[in-house]
């Protein structure tokens, strides 16, 4: 990351400096020879000399003139026997030099420190932002080239993908509508009518079924999102947004949601899509959210469907029906719920080197070439 063999030249280089200029003035005083403390008979350096000393420290790291410290010195008189007040010159003047060339010595290490730490943070910064632009060239290219998107997450890791870049960058690519759009079970017209199986909000109450989780948290969502006051379960409209939700972190605000239940569904769920009409990609829908489509699709279908679209991605939704369960109602409940080509895609790219780290999230809406959303970290 940085050469400790320069930082240690720079320090030896002004430590040089700062010697010989103590030495020079330490010089003058001994030929002077005269006496910093001692007035009288009475001086006592153990109890003088440190408050000397410290404030002459204090101003020195302060960057503070010196001459108070110095000048007093050429007024004081001589006295007849210089030798001792001589040698504990030598000893406090070299004192003082070592503490201030190690107090020197430390704050420009870390001051480089700090420096390479930062250059090398904007260099990943700008791998990582590589990594995303080559992830949005890849999606462009592939939504192009294909009529569907498969599969539901990519990981990309590359090392060393410049001549002069000694790291890894990882990049992870998650299909977010093959997730379910939390947003969608209260649409804008903000009704919803509980007793419509097909309706997200009972979708979103499947899922939570499926994953062992609260069913009411289903209402404690609905009451976040609406526009209205009124409280579904008790307490469910304390502090609420009455707005949809920008980031699924979002949930970790609501009442009587905990990490743990956040953590269960943070795989299966997005806020991103169409809220009035969602649709979910059967190309890389899990298990879970597949079977949160209809009270009718078991365990055993929903892998039947990851496993077709392992063998042969879908193509059109009217493959589903290809699908051994999937050819009478159950497909055909599903026509408006599915799609076979993702709309928004989150990105992770983590540019990794000498063990600094930087990672940019973002999520790409891919039909109308927008960010929706951008962290960098």
């Amino acid at each position: 990351m940085y050469s400790n063999s320069g930082i240690k030249v720079l320090i030896s280089r002004t430590s040089l400096r700062l010697l010989q200029y103590f030495a020079t003035v330490l010089c003058k005083l001994l030929k002077a020879g005269h006496s910093i403390f001692a007035h009288s008979r009475s001086f006592r350096p153990p109890r003088l000399l440190p408050l000397y000393f410290k404030d002459l420290l204090s101003d020195y790291r302060q960057k503070k003139p010196l001459k108070q410290y110095v000048l007093p010195l050429l007024s004081i008189p001589k006295f007849k026997n210089q030798k001792g007040i001589a040698l504990i010159i030598t000893l406090l003047a070299l004192v003082l030099i070592t503490a201030m060339v190690v107090e020197f010595s430390y704050a420009v290490y870390t001051g480089t420190n700090d420096l390479y730490n930062w250059r090398d943070s904007q260099r990943l910064s700008i791998m990582a932002r590589s990594g995303v632009n080559v992830s949005a060239r890849f999606l462009s290219e592939m939504l192009g080239r294909y009529s569907y998107s498969y599969p539901g997450s990519i990981d990309l890791p590359v090392e060393n993908p410049f001549e002069d870049f000694d790291g890894t960058i990882l990049v992870r690519i998650e299909d977010e509508t093959s997730k379910f759009n939390i947003n969608s079970i209260v649409p804008e017209n903000q009704i919803v009518n509980e007793s419509d199986e097909t309706i997200p909000y009972n979708s979103f109450k499947r899922l939570l079924r499926v994953l062992s989780l609260d069913e009411r948290i289903a209402d404690r969502v609905a009451d976040w999102i609406d526009a209205d006051k009124e409280s579904r379960i008790s307490g469910s409209e304390n502090g609420a947004k009455n707005s949809a939700l920008h980031s699924v972190d979002e949930l970790l605000l609501i009442n009587g949601i905990n990490r743990k239940d956040y953590d269960k569904l943070l795989q299966y769920i997005t806020v991103y899509g169409d809220r009035n009409a969602p649709q979910i990609n059967i190309n890389g829908a899990e298990a879970p959210v597949l079977m949160s489509l209809s009270d009718a699709i078991t365990e055993e279908l929903a892998k039947r469907v990851i496993d077709y679209r392992e063998v042969t991605p879908f193509e059109t939704t009217d493959q589903i029906f290809k699908v051994a369960g999937f050819e009478t109602t159950i497909g055909q409940s599903l026509m408006a719920k599915i799609t076979v080509e993702g709309k928004n895609f989150y990105i992770k790219s983590v540019a990794v080197s000498d063990g600094v780290k930087r990672i940019i999230e973002t999520v790409l809406n891919t039909s109308y070439n927008k960010i929706e959303y951008w962290k960098e970290y």
